[in-house]
C-alpha cells in the first residue's frame, strides 16, 4: 500500500508539469496571434488541454502567465550574455563574441515572439513594456558599463556610452531583429560578415589610436 501511495504521489506532480509547459506554449501561440488582451483564461485553458481548475491551480491570472514568460526570456537573456563575458579578452573579442550570442539569440522563436508580443501590446497595457524593460536594461546597462570602463582607461573614446551601446546593438538589430518583426525575411548577409562589420565599424568610431594614451 505504501508503494502504491507513492506512485500516485509521483504521477499528480508529472502531470501538473506537464500541464504548466501546455499552458505556456499556449499563451505563447494565442499572445502572439491574437494579442495579450483578446485572449481569455478560459481559451487559455482549451487551448492548453487542461480543465479550468488546472489553470488556475498553476496561475490566478494571465498576468501571472506573462510573467512566467519574462522569467524565460530572462534566462535566454543570460544564457546568451553570461556574467563575466566583458573580462575576457582585447575588446575586440569581446564585441565579436557579444555581436555573436545577440544574433543566435535573435534565431530563438520563443525570444522573438515574446518580442512582437511586448510590441503589440504594451500601448495598452503599460505595465507589460516596464516589466519588459525591468528584464532588458540591465543588460543593456552591462554593455553601456563596460564601454565606460575602457574609456576610462584608454581603450575606446566612447564620450557617450549609452549611445556607443545603441549603436552597437542597433547594427545587428537592424540585420535578424527588426526583419522579422516586421514579417519581413532578415537582411541577405552570413551572420560572421554581419558580426566583423559591426565590430570593425564600431572601433573605427570609437577606438582611440595608439600614441594618444589608449593602448591596442
Amino acid at each position: 500500500m505504501k508503494v502504491q501511495k507513492n506512485s500516485h504521489e509521483a504521477m499528480p506532480k508529472a502531470r501538473r508539469g506537464d500541464s504548466r509547459e501546455a499552458i505556456i506554449a499556449a499563451a505563447e501561440r494565442l499572445f502572439l496571434e491574437r494579442g495579450f488582451g483578446s485572449v481569455s483564461m478560459d481559451e487559455l485553458a482549451e487551448a492548453a488541454g487542461v480543465a479550468r481548475r488546472t489553470l488556475y491551480n498553476q496561475f490566478a491570472r494571465k498576468e501571472e502567465i506573462f510573467r512566467e514568460m519574462l522569467l524565460r526570456v530572462s534566462g535566454q537573456l543570460e544564457s546568451a550574455l553570461p556574467p563575466g563575458i566583458e573580462t575576457q579578452g582585447e575588446v575586440e573579442s569581446v564585441l565579436r563574441r557579444i555581436a555573436r550570442m545577440i544574433l543566435e539569440l535573435h534565431k530563438n522563436p520563443g525570444y522573438l515572439g515574446f518580442l512582437r508580443m511586448v510590441a503589440a501590446d504594451s500601448r495598452q497595457f503599460p505595465w507589460i513594456a516596464q516589466e519588459f524593460a525591468a528584464v532588458m536594461d540591465p543588460q543593456t546597462d552591462r554593455l553601456i558599463r563596460y564601454l565606460a570602463h575602457l574609456t576610462s582607461i584608454g581603450v575606446l573614446n566612447c564620450p557617450n556610452p549609452l549611445l556607443a551601446a545603441h549603436q552597437f546593438m542597433g547594427a545587428l538589430n537592424e540585420f535578424s531583429l527588426w526583419p522579422w518583426m516586421l514579417g519581413r525575411e532578415s537582411v541577405p548577409v552570413p551572420a560572421d560578415v554581419v558580426v566583423e562589420e559591426a565590430v570593425q565599424m564600431f572601433l573605427q568610431r570609437y577606438r582611440r589610436p595608439r600614441g594618444k594614451g589608449g593602448r591596442s
